[in-house]
């Protein structure tokens, strides 16, 4: 064990396991004052109970307005039997979190643990450094198997959490199932073949498409009111689009990797042809004129209307009663003949689900306790609750039964994946909800067309991040309102070259520096 986290904890190795003493000012005492029985208790390297004598913990969490309270979650009630760690959640609603998260820091009063409290890289760092936060990279070593495999196996996830100066200071959510991290391309299939019309393979066909879906009345009730193609409000139809222009969204932003080089790519002539092609559909009201202005809720009902012509999704979910009327399509290729799929998230998708603080006592248990949740079974625990109660296996799957998914709602009340930003894994194993065989045969047609490797937003010392978020403070607002303007037309692309001057006085170049030197530090 190396001495990067060695300060927290005072560990002595036995033939059974470990025996932990806490080195925190309440060491020895529980809240309630009485004796820790835990002291000197040893930690079972494998298996179940992790400790042989019950362990408390507390952890922070945020809790999405769907869910029910953390300690009625049968994930929990079991895994407590099964673990002997007791954990009591500290729940904080998502409305004002962050406020309450800040808090926690800024007075010193800290849990043991961070659950699903979205730390994120800049936090991690600046709480690291300062040492409310541990380094974890130790722990995971000797007491995360499932955590290490994950990470040997997809060397990215290690890349995206590790500071630059080598720690680990808090874990993502992992997502091998690309289809979680990726939305479809959804077309009606419905009208394609009342129209005669076949899957469109590139942007012209596309194009072509959507004006039959516009002037071909598709829907037969007489009238123009299809929607040809619609979109997540504001610039989302920009980064569904961009990949057929051979623009990728690399490191967590605008940004193309080609030969090691890192190419921000919001002021280049590719991202100029996409622009204009997309000023061209909304021009001839084939984009919808609402993309700019319609809340989430408007969008998603549009899904379901059955009047959309093409649009983008993770999943079926919201046109569930009429989804024989869709099918997923491959990404149209471009005018230069690229055609990426550039909107897949990384492996590490939530960033900072995770994290020991240094008030932990029993760090090597809490790491073991969260890495069960890295495999396919404790993320079935997480996600489907019950076996028998809950869901039912069929072929090795957990699926939801059909009764308790009459309410949509008990779902959220079982589990904290509900809300999202769980620490935990989305494999296919574990899927079956947001993973139907609708859903993945779109994703099948995304799957030639993915990046290799798709890079999570660099972990930057915290001097850099500042750095990094004032540049992007003005770039990004002046590339989303200027784009915004090219779409719909009020801003002529004669004004591309002063459009690419601005970004440069912006020092889009600076920013490509710090990102290029965060990618050549991921390398190493």
């Amino acid at each position: 064990m190396r001495k990067r986290w060695g300060r927290y904890a005072l560990v002595t190795m036995i033939a059974s396991g470990l025996i932990v003493s806490g080195c925190s000012s309440n060491a020895g005492t529980t809240k309630e004052g009485e004796p820790a029985a835990q002291t000197g208790n040893a930690v079972n390297a494998t298996g179940f109970p992790i400790v042989d004598q019950p362990v408390k913990l507390k952890m922070f969490t945020r809790i999405a307005p769907v869910n029910g309270p953390f300690k009625e979650m049968p994930v929990f009630q079991d895994y407590e039997k099964m673990s002997n760690v007791q954990v009591e959640f500290i729940e904080a609603p998502t409305d004002g979190f962050q406020e309450k998260k800040n808090l926690l820091f800024a007075s010193n009063e800290l849990p043991d643990a961070l659950f699903r409290s979205g730390i994120s890289p800049l936090e991690a760092v600046r709480y690291g450094s300062a040492g409310q936060l541990i380094p974890l990279e130790d722990l995971i070593d000797q007491y995360a198997p499932n955590l290490k495999k994950l990470m040997e196996e997809y060397p990215e996830i290690r890349a995206g959490i590790t500071t630059p100066e080598g720690h680990i200071y808090a874990i993502p959510g992992i997502v091998t199932l690309g289809a979680a991290r990726t939305d479809k391309k959804w077309i009606n299939k419905k009208w394609l073949d009342k129209l005669g019309l076949k899957e469109p393979e590139t942007t012209e066909e596309l194009y072509e498409v959507l004006v039959a879906f516009r002037d071909q009345d598709p829907n037969g009730n007489g009238k123009p009111d299809e929607i040809p193609m619609t979109a997540r409000a504001g610039l989302p139809i920009v980064h569904m689009m961009s990949g057929s222009f051979g623009l990728d969204l690399q490191l967590g932003y605008n940004i193309n990797l080609e030969n090691d080089k890192v190419n921000i790519w919001m002021g280049n002539d590719r991202n100029k042809e996409l622009l204009m092609y997309l000023n061209k559909l909304y021009k001839e009201k084939l984009l919808d004129p609402e993309v700019f202005s319609h809340k989430e809720a408007q969008y998603l009902a549009k899904q379901g209307s059955g009047n959309a012509g093409f649009f983008f999704d993770q999943t079926n979910n919201n046109f569930l009663s009429i989804q024989d009327q869709y099918v997923g399509i491959a990404p149209p290729a471009g005018p230069h003949g690229d055609r990426l799929q550039s909107q897949a998230l990384p492996i590490a998708r939530d960033f900072g689900a995770f994290a020991i603080t240094s008030v932990n006592k029993y760090p090597e248990v809490t790491m073991r306790w969260i890495d069960y949740f890295y495999s396919d079974e404790g993320s079935t625990m997480l996600r489907f609750g019950r076996e028998g109660e809950h869901y039912e296996l069929r072929d090795g799957i957990p699926y939801y039964k059909e009764d308790f998914l009459e309410d949509i709602t008990n779902q959220a009340k079982i589990t904290p994946y509900a809300g999202g930003g769980a620490p935990h894994i989305i494999s296919d194993k574990v899927a079956s909800f947001i993973n139907p065989p609708q859903v993945q045969e779109a994703q099948n047609k995304l799957d030639p067309f993915m990046p290799k490797v798709k890079y999570a937003a660099p972990v930057f010392d915290e001097q850099t991040a500042q750095q990094v978020n004032v540049l992007r403070n003005d770039i990004d607002k002046y590339y989303e309102e200027q784009s915004t303007k090219f779409i719909v037309g009020s801003l002529s692309f004669d004004k591309w070259d002063e459009f690419q001057a601005t970004l440069k006085k912006m020092k889009i170049d600076e920013l490509e520096k710090l990102y290029q030197d965060a990618y050549d530090k991921m390398q190493k």
